[in-house]
């Protein structure tokens, strides 16, 4: 485990990496945080997909002010689906495609922000597989979703600021016969899978709670069971396909 530091569009950029044990090449996949940004749970969901056989590379997005004043910044450009973060995000998939230790094949993994992102790259952006974790689903998936690479997302039923969102997911890739695996876990909330330290983010814990209308919080049970199907969808369309 390891942080390298790359080339971005406004700067350099650190960027968390874990390899697997023994030797590649392996496949590659980019983990992409929620709004808290780096913190010692992002390093630990790119050591869990490690020990699940991937290289890993999880950038700090926030990187150019911190998340105090990148947060917004980044969210404005999520919902204009353009601006440097995307970029950025890309130069990261790059390294790992292109990484001596990599197979070439890339997924892609985000929590929250981090899910809206891997929802909006499923197309077009050169993944193989993508894992969506609680992330915002556009009104127009029916058309964004039109060439989507294959999806596992994973929500929360008590997450009612996206309640509407994993059977929207599920409508368009179906539409578009698109291999998906979308499950709603009833007794978890948003952030499930991520087990923050809540003295680190209070801060952040109370801005989440206040867009969710929900509640945060992680929920082991409902996280372990979404691992499992995360590391099986993985393992098919990144181990088990052919590099294309």
């Amino acid at each position: 485990m390891s942080e390298i530091q790359l080339e971005a569009a406004r700067g350099t950029m650190p960027v968390y990496v874990a390899q697997p044990a023994g030797d590649g090449p392996w496949p590659g996949v980019v983990v992409i945080h929620d709004a808290a940004g780096m913190s010692e749970d992002l390093r630990r969901q790119a050591d869990w997909l490690a020990d699940a056989g991937y290289l890993t590379a999880a950038p700090d997005l926030f990187y150019y002010g911190g998340t105090m004043r990148c947060l917004f910044s980044t969210m404005r450009q999520a919902m204009a689906r353009k601006g440097d973060t995307f970029e950025d995000i890309g130069s990261v998939r790059e390294w790992l495609e292109t990484n001596p230790a990599s197979t070439g094949r890339v997924g892609v993994i985000g929590f929250c922000l981090g899910g809206g992102f891997a929802v909006l790259l499923a197309s077009g952006h050169g993944y193989s597989a993508a894992s969506v974790n609680y992330g915002m689903v556009p009104t127009d998936a029916m058309q964004l979703l039109e060439r989507s690479c294959p999806i596992v997302g994973s929500y929360g039923a008590r997450d009612r600021g996206l309640r509407h969102d994993p059977e929207r997911m599920r409508q368009a890739l179906q539409a578009h016969g698109i291999d998906h695996d979308i499950k709603v876990y009833p007794e978890a909330s948003h952030m499930f899978m991520n087990d923050h330290d809540p003295d680190a983010f209070a801060w952040w814990m109370i801005v989440a709670d206040k867009v969710t209308r929900s509640g945060s919080a992680f929920h082991g049970p409902s996280a372990a069971d979404a691992r499992e199907r995360i590391e099986a969808f993985f393992d098919t369309h990144l181990k088990s396909a052919p590099v294309e």
